[in-house]
């Protein structure tokens, strides 16, 4: 085992087989947590159980979707059998659907809310009573940027973070008795395969040249290609924060992630709720 001689922590991410997810399961059993990485694809997890025999990490892999009751509990069952304790829960796995607020259909805005809210909500619920018994653990919760400002075409995705952000807090709030902390990871653009996700899931959506947001969807997607192209901003690094928030005596309530995510928050407080749409409406080219 590599990482220094504490007493081994286990830790339980869901969506852990791309992206931020994987890379915080890489970098936390560098460290010599026991990572129990969670994800719906069977490829990609034998993907990250190889990666785990190969570096001889305490790393494994499980099937969990979050959207999925029967799946959540048979997942942290199999956690709490193995390990006989959950220390940190990282709820990272989320989906992002981009259209405008009239044109996204309902079931949509559904499919939205069922992994970013309630398929958190899934997996806390089944984990908090153990926690709470034990009078320890952290929960980490994946929010964004998106989570505090709301870009045009992002109301669903945005609403979804803004709504995980509130129940986080109530729940921060809720736990403190029990000595659980909670604590709430804002990234920025961050190039992992959720962008490549989301196109597939809002492509109907974007290429539509008949909607009236036609125009709208070709500043976005543009936008999104120079985004791309300028992000700095590595899943490593993410990584990195979230082992200080893990690691931290005294976390933050918060942790930005991306200088876009500090300066949005500094934005939104200094800046009127007309200074900010005016500047998102120049970014994205919806003009009036």
């Amino acid at each position: 085992m590599t990482g220094s001689a504490r007493p081994q922590k286990t830790v339980l991410i869901t969506g852990a087989t791309d992206g931020l997810g994987k890379a915080a399961a890489i970098l936390l059993a560098e460290r010599g947590y026991r990572v129990f990485a969670a994800g719906r694809s069977p490829e990609k997890r034998a993907q990250l159980d190889a990666l785990a025999r190969e570096k001889n990490l305490p790393l494994e892999t499980l099937a969990l979707d979050v959207c999925s009751d029967g799946s959540v509990q048979q997942a942290v069952s199999q956690v709490l059998a193995k390990a006989g304790q959950i220390d940190v829960l990282f709820n990272n796995a989320g989906v992002n659907y981009s259209a405008a607020v009239e044109d996204l259909r309902l079931e949509d805005w559904h499919r939205q809310f069922e992994t970013n809210l309630f398929g958190v909500l899934r997996v806390t619920q089944a984990v908090v009573p153990h926690m709470r018994a034990r009078r320890q653990g952290r929960i980490l919760m994946m929010s964004s940027v998106s989570g505090f400002v709301t870009a045009p075409t992002q109301g669903a995705y945005s609403a979804s973070k803004f709504a995980l952000e509130a129940m986080s807090n109530a729940l921060r709030l809720e736990l403190s008795p029990f000595h659980v902390q909670v604590v709430l990871i804002q990234p920025g653009y961050i190039v992992t395969g959720i962008q490549e996700a989301a196109m597939s899931l809002s492509g109907p959506y974007l290429q539509n040249t008949t909607s009236p947001y036609a125009a709208l969807y070709a500043s976005f997607l543009k936008n999104m290609t120079a985004s791309r192209a300028a992000s700095e901003t590595t899943p490593e690094d993410c990584a990195r924060i979230i082992l200080q928030a893990i690691e931290s005596p005294r976390p933050k309530i918060r942790y930005p992630v991306t200088r876009l995510a500090t300066f949005a928050k500094w934005s939104r407080k200094l800046l009127s709720d007309r200074a900010v749409d005016a500047m998102l409406l120049r970014r994205f080219g919806a003009k009036r």
